[in-house]
């Protein structure tokens, strides 16, 4: 009976360490590859709010942190500049929409530093489907209607939901995720105008804020 014990204890033993094995290769031969598969959706998501066309240098290297209570929380949120030779264009800061219906919006604002917006994408969000959902880009293109939008100062009232006052529409049943998308947008966008000055202060992606 002991001997049998053991023998088993050996096998589980062995076992343990061929698969704990394979694993660590797996993950080191897929490792580069998922990696590489990460930049390129973050860049195919950076151009679709920062137009490629008008930026030349590597978006993605050019990463701070930006930790403000306008962007919906008090954690570090990457701040991606686009410059065209040596002038700085525009940038793509990410945001949170605190005051979604079923809780926080996570987004991509991009615009220039002059209150334009380019464009805007949610990437994370909890909202109802077939209601809250219509500020996803697969489900409508209400979230196009961003893009073009100039917000003129904090008291832009144009810069809100048609039902209160604004331009942007709110979806049928549905007024409370619109309009925290809206608002999320338009902070992020009077920041963005702020940062070319506080730029040189600002903790680069992966330092310590």
């Amino acid at each position: 009976m002991i001997d049998a014990i053991r023998k088993n204890a050996v096998t589980l033993a062995a076992f343990a360490v061929i698969t704990t094995g394979l694993t660590a290769v797996v993950n080191s031969v897929t490792k580069p590859t998922v990696a590489h598969q990460t930049q390129l959706q973050q860049k195919a998501l950076l151009d679709q709010v920062v137009p490629p066309e008008i930026y030349d240098n590597n978006i993605q290297q050019a990463c701070y942190q930006v930790t403000d209570a306008a962007l919906g929380n008090d954690k570090p949120h990457a701040l991606y500049v686009a410059r065209k030779g040596e002038q700085l264009v525009a940038a793509a800061l990410e945001t949170t929409a605190p005051d979604g219906y079923s809780g926080a919006i996570q987004m991509l604002v991009g615009a220039d530093f002059h209150g334009k917006v380019l464009g805007v994408r949610v990437v994370e969000h909890h909202e109802t489907p077939g209601l809250g959902d219509k500020i996803e880009l697969r489900i409508s293109n209400w979230i196009n209607s961003f893009s073009g939008k100039v917000v003129h100062g904090p008291d832009d009232k144009a810069f809100a939901v048609k039902k209160d006052g604004g331009d942007f529409d709110q979806f049928t049943g549905a007024t409370i995720t619109p309009r925290a998308v809206v608002n999320a947008t338009k902070r992020a966008t009077l920041l963005i105008e702020t940062l070319p000055a506080k730029l040189d202060s600002l903790p680069e992606c992966g330092e310590t804020p």
